[in-house]
């Protein structure tokens, strides 16, 4: 069995309308999920699973709906290449909750920008919620938007953030074509 607790105005999304989003995990890996909706608290059992392996992709599916990320995109995470990684502002912030904010908005930017530009040059999906940013992607790109958060969190100017993303343009546009 595995524990995961969300935020509590994340379960609606995990449950989903009429119990849609649930329902729809529960049959395609077989794990039987039961959601406190008081506290967030989730339980994954794994016993009647379909493979071995699907607990693990539920767990990773229940925790991207509650970093904030849809039902859609939590769902890439069925795929065997995909992954998730959370970050944690507050260790970037010295938990203050005013730095927390700044941080959080530097890696949103102005209506969105940074963030749109994020996904959009690294090939991954970005969640900033509450005091989180997750990342959703294959290792490959994972890892370039891995770095590229891990700048804007520690305090790197966008220009910085940018020209980075612009020198792995060459090595994404190799990957994605196989060459």
């Amino acid at each position: 069995m595995f524990y995961v607790r969300i935020p509590v105005d994340r379960v609606g999304v995990l449950i989903g309308e009429q119990g849609q989003t649930k329902g729809r995990l529960e049959e395609l890996t077989g794990v039987k999920i039961t959601v406190d909706s008081n506290t967030g608290e989730v339980t994954i059992d794994e016993t009647g699973a379909k493979d071995p392996t699907f607990s693990l992709k539920v767990r990773d599916v229940v925790t991207a709906i509650g970093r904030g990320f849809s039902e859609e995109k939590a769902f890439l995470l069925m795929d065997d290449d995909m992954y998730i990684q959370a970050f944690d502002i507050k260790e970037f912030a010295s938990d203050s909750k005013d730095r927390v904010a700044q941080i959080k908005g530097r890696v949103i930017g102005a209506g969105g920008k940074t963030r749109r530009l994020l996904e959009e040059l690294a090939g991954v999906d970005i969640s900033v919620s509450g005091h989180t940013v997750a990342i959703i992607g294959d290792a490959f790109h994972l890892d370039i938007g891995r770095q590229a958060v891990e700048m804007l969190l520690g305090g790197s100017e966008h220009k910085t953030v940018y020209r980075f993303l612009e020198r792995k343009r060459q090595e994404i546009k190799a990957y994605e074509t196989g060459l």
